[in-house]
């Protein structure tokens, strides 16, 4: 049984990471922390917002501190972004502080689920397949280095992922608490 004070959603965008999440945190009785909210409350600003005035390194050093602010507390399910496992510092401190649960999704499903979507800086383009699936090559690896569990969404709805996510979760992970 492992044993961590927070659970920790990774995995690509559109997966479910903050629809699934806040279903398991109210389900575990857990604050829900979406990661990319975090970032934007305290800087001020959207996430397209920063990318534009930063970059990318900007957005991941303001996400890097963000992590780590939430998962120094407990009794939190946080939903990192699709890229914020990218920073090895990162991974360390969701396995510390973590029950980390990779949610996966094709490529196929993710563009499905993201069609409408404009607010995703990485994926404004027109070549959204190609980005994707260069993502999902580079980050999957680290997704699944970093995880406790694996559980892929294609083809569920939240509400059926959380249902069969609620067994393996109570199987596998023991929350801890500060003495």
């Amino acid at each position: 049984m492992l044993r961590a004070p927070n659970l920790v959603l990774v995995g690509p965008t559109g997966a479910g990471k903050t629809s699934i999440g806040r279903r398991l945190a109210e389900r575990f009785g857990l604050t829900f922390v979406d990661l990319d909210h975090a970032v934007e409350a305290a800087a001020g600003v959207p996430v397209a917002t920063i990318f534009e005035r930063e970059g990318e390194a900007g957005f991941r050093e303001r996400e890097s501190r963000q992590l780590a602010l939430e998962l120094a507390g407990e009794d939190r399910l946080l939903a990192t972004g699709g890229g914020a496992v990218l920073r090895e510092e990162n991974r360390e401190r969701m396995r510390q502080r973590g029950c980390v649960l990779h949610l996966a999704v094709s490529v196929e499903e993710q563009l499905k689920r993201l069609t409408r979507d404009r607010t995703r800086p990485l994926l404004q383009r027109p070549d959204r397949e190609e980005v994707l699936r260069a993502m999902a090559t580079a980050r999957t690896p680290l997704y699944e280095a970093v995880a406790d569990l694996h559980f892929d969404t294609s083809g569920l709805t939240p509400a059926q992922a959380c249902l069969r996510l609620v067994p393996p979760l109570r199987d596998r992970w023991l929350r801890t608490r500060a003495a």
